[in-house]
C-alpha cells in the first residue's frame, strides 16, 4: 500500500520540486541515456525491464472494448515545470478498466511524441496520468498531428505561465472533450513513467485514433517547451501490445 501511494505523490509532488527537476533533462549531463546514473532513485530508468516509451508495432487483437470516460467539472491549475506543459485537475474524469476506477490526476503535453505506432511519430502527445483508490497507476495516451486548430487547446495556449515552476490556479475550467478523439479504441501495453524514477507497473492505453492542432499551436507548445522533451523508445522484453 505503502508503494501505492508514493507513486501517486510522484505524479504530483515531482512536478514541484525543484531539486528533483535540476537532476535530470532532455539534453547534454541529464539527458534520457544518462537518467539511471543521476541518482539510486532513478536506477530503473536504466535497469528496468517494463520501460515507457515504445513502438507500437505487432499488435495481438484482444477485442479490447471502447473505453467509456466520465466527464466531470474541473477545477485546474496550470504549470511549465521546465519538462512539459502540465494541467493538474481537481472532480476529475474517470474510467474503469479491469473492475477499477483510475481518475484524472494531471496531464501533459510531449513533443514530439514519445510512443510510436508502426514507427510513426507525431508532432505532439498528450498524457492524461491517472490513479484508481488503491494507487494503481494508468496514463492515456493521445496523438496529435497536425491539423484543424483546436479549441481547447488554443485556451491551454491562453493561460501558458509566463514563468516556470509556479502553478497558477485557472479562473475558468478548461474543456476536456476536444482533448479525446471521439472513437476511443486504443492499444494497451505494461509500462512506466516516462520520466524519473521511471516507475514501472503503469497500465498504459493509447488511443488509435487522434486528434488535431494547427501549426501555429504546435510550433506555440515548441516554443514554450524551448526543447524537446520526449524520452527515446525502450525495448519490449517480449512484452505484448493488445487492442
Amino acid at each position: 500500500m505503502m508503494y501505492k501511494k508514493t507513486l501517486i505523490c510522484i505524479l504530483v509532488a515531482l512536478s514541484f520540486s525543484s531539486f528533483a527537476n535540476s537532476l535530470w533533462s532532455y539534453e547534454g549531463k541529464g539527458a534520457p541515456d544518462k537518467w539511471g546514473e543521476l541518482s539510486e532513485e532513478f536506477k530503473v530508468c536504466e535497469s528496468g525491464f517494463n520501460q515507457s516509451p515504445i513502438n507500437i508495432d505487432n499488435v495481438i487483437e484482444g477485442k479490447l472494448k471502447p473505453l467509456v470516460i466520465n466527464m466531470h467539472t474541473h477545477s485546474q491549475s496550470i504549470i511549465n515545470n521546465g519538462h512539459s506543459i502540465q494541467l493538474n485537475v481537481k472532480d476529475d474524469d474517470d474510467f474503469t478498466i479491469d473492475g477499477a476506477t483510475y481518475q484524472l490526476k494531471q496531464f501533459h503535453f510531449h513533443s514530439p511524441s514519445e510512443n510510436t505506432i508502426k514507427g510513426k511519430q507525431y508532432p505532439l502527445e498528450l498524457h492524461f496520468v491517472h490513479a484508481n483508490k488503491d494507487g494503481g497507476i494508468a496514463v492515456l495516451a493521445v496523438m496529435l498531428k497536425e491539423g484543424a486548430s483546436n479549441s481547447t487547446i488554443a485556451d491551454i495556449l491562453k493561460n501558458l505561465p509566463k514563468e516556470k515552476n509556479t502553478s497558477y490556479e485557472l479562473s475558468k475550467p478548461i474543456n476536456l472533450t476536444a482533448l479525446y478523439p471521439n472513437e476511443k479504441s486504443y492499444y494497451r501495453f505494461s509500462g512506466s513513467l516516462t520520466t524519473p524514477p521511471c516507475t514501472e507497473g503503469v497500465v498504459w492505453l493509447v488511443m488509435k485514433h487522434n486528434i488535431t492542432a494547427s501549426k501555429e499551436q504546435i510550433i506555440q507548445f515548441e516554443n514554450a517547451l524551448e526543447h524537446s522533451n520526449n524520452r527515446p523508445v525502450q525495448p519490449l522484453h517480449g512484452r505484448l501490445i493488445v487492442n
